[in-house]
């Protein structure tokens, strides 16, 4: 690699993928119409406060300024592609640090390349989520960790102040950061041993993430605890099962790829740090088995891992181990693999499923083309905000909470009620709709209900309107809109399978 042309060197090489990968974010941030979660979390700057219901506060906070500002999407997703750039160079930093020598580029250049090849990332780099935020700050975390293990930072009181900074922020982001601070303070104490607890300026540093923090534990003594009543409850699961374990771990190398395992077994002088990824890994697969999972959880570990995976593969692939060609061959053709992934993963974003795409909306299967989801309720809250005025209706109801965010958000200022017996942030906001009370009713065919009435619904709803989803010509779902009268106060939906 040393006598390579100037313009394959690492370094440039390394530009030249982040750029592609940004001009591809760009895109689709541009294109799509926003995720279930990214219009919840939005809606938590539009209504700001020092917590909310299942998650903390931050991603909320750093939205407020645009969403004040009533910007469009896609400058709105500039947030989580600033994110995403920052994590990525902060990978890059950490993976020359951990490298030696001339290794240093190809190392980064590897780490970079992992996280371009991991599909779930490139979700998390187009719209914000909590995940985004604790992506970001467990490499920055990870990198004064790194400097603080060095000898000489007991000497140097500021350092140790941003490290709670870090931290404060990092748990200002998700809940999940405690893994993030416990694999801090156990690699501080490899480093370091017992004299660490002596040093002032490190409880300054506890001291200082405790007081950023604490607008979480503020709001929940107000709330009844009920954040962390649902997180326990959420977490726990049901019975536990193997299976789901087994599951959890193909749908992780799915959606991150092989090759990022590559540093989970290599030797390194503070292979130590790779605690970032095993505590919330071990933990959540552990948790997987009960059935509480989803695949983004996991982004954190993962790119925690990322800069021992980009210096395991560089020092493999130039070693004589990784002289045969069937080393090499492994290695490219999973390369390939995971590319094609994301590219297809991508393509299916951006054309709203185009494979998955009904013949017609009458005999679509709930469920049958997941990427209908993000398209069409811009539309859609806009004509229920005619609809209700028109019908001197003001609010609008749905039968289940992954309905409301995006009429919540596009339907503005219209107050969104959830008829379901479930308790969540939109009660919280809107609270139940009153017995006796009207609305107008959204039902959305690719996850439909039936219309409520009678002892479990309204007196009477009128069907208004139906509009079609439609991308590129071609139909995704259909809306349907009811001026819904005089509701029961007992919720029971029922799902309409088709």
């Amino acid at each position: 690699m040393t006598n390579s042309p100037r313009f394959v060197s690492p370094e440039r090489s390394t530009r030249w993928l982040i750029v592609a990968v940004l001009v591809l974010h760009l895109v689709l941030a541009a294109v799509m119409g926003l995720s279930v979660d990214e219009a919840h979390y939005l809606l938590y700057a539009a209504h700001p406060a020092l917590s909310y219901f299942d998650h903390p506060p931050l991603v909320g906070w750093v939205q407020w300024p645009l969403v004040t500002l009533d910007a469009p999407t896609a400058l709105l997703r500039l947030v989580p592609g600033a994110l995403w750039l920052g994590t990525v160079l902060g990978v890059y930093r950490l993976a020359q640090r951990l490298a030696k020598g001339d290794a240093a580029p190809r190392s980064g250049l590897w780490a970079v390349a992992l996280l371009a090849l991991a599909p779930v990332l490139h979700v998390l780099a187009i719209g914000l989520l909590p995940d985004t935020l604790l992506m970001f700050f467990t490499v920055v975390v990870m990198l004064q960790t790194h400097t603080l293990m060095q000898r000489g930072a007991l000497d140097r009181p500021l350092p140790w102040l941003s490290l709670g900074l870090l931290l404060g922020l990092a748990g200002l982001s998700k809940y999940t950061a405690v893994f993030l601070a416990l694999a801090c303070a156990l690699c501080l104490l490899s480093a370091h041993g017992m004299r660490l607890l002596r040093l002032p300026a490190l409880w300054c540093a506890v001291a200082l993430a405790f007081l950023l923090v604490s607008p979480v534990a503020i709001w929940n003594a107000r709330n009844d605890w009920v954040s962390f009543a649902y997180q326990a409850q959420h977490g726990a699961g049901s019975a536990w099962r193997w299976q789901e374990v087994a599951r959890f771990v193909m749908v992780q190398l799915l959606a991150y790829g092989p090759l990022l395992l590559w540093g989970a077994w290599a030797h390194n002088r503070v292979g130590v740090m790779r605690l970032f990824f095993v505590l919330p890994f071990a933990v959540l697969a552990w948790l997987s088995g009960g059935g509480s999972s989803l695949p983004h959880w996991t982004a954190p570990a993962w790119v925690a891992l990322a800069p021992f995976s980009g210096v395991a593969l560089a020092a493999f692939w130039g070693s004589a181990a990784a002289g045969s060609r069937v080393h090499r061959a492994l290695i490219a053709g999973l390369v390939v693999l995971q590319a094609l992934a994301c590219a297809g993963l991508a393509g299916l974003m951006l054309s709203g499923g185009a494979p998955l795409l009904p013949r017609s909306l009458d005999d679509t299967p709930v469920g049958a083309n997941p990427f209908a989801d993000l398209y069409g309720w811009q539309a859609a809250g806009a004509r229920a905000r005619a609809l209700a005025e028109q019908q001197g209706l003001t609010s609008v109801g749905v039968q289940n909470w992954t309905l409301a965010s995006r009429l919540g958000w596009y339907a503005r200022p219209l107050p969104v009620h959830v008829l379901e017996d479930r308790f969540d942030q939109f009660d919280i906001w809107f609270g139940d709709l009153a017995a006796g009370g009207d609305t107008l009713l959204v039902d959305w065919s690719a996850l439909a209900f039936t219309v409520p009435l009678g002892a479990h619904g309204f007196r009477d709803c009128t069907l208004l309107d139906t509009q079609d989803a439609t991308h590129w010509h071609a139909p995704l779902a259909q809306f349907r809109f009811y001026a819904c009268h005089g509701w029961s106060g007992s919720p029971q939906p029922r799902q309409r399978l088709q």
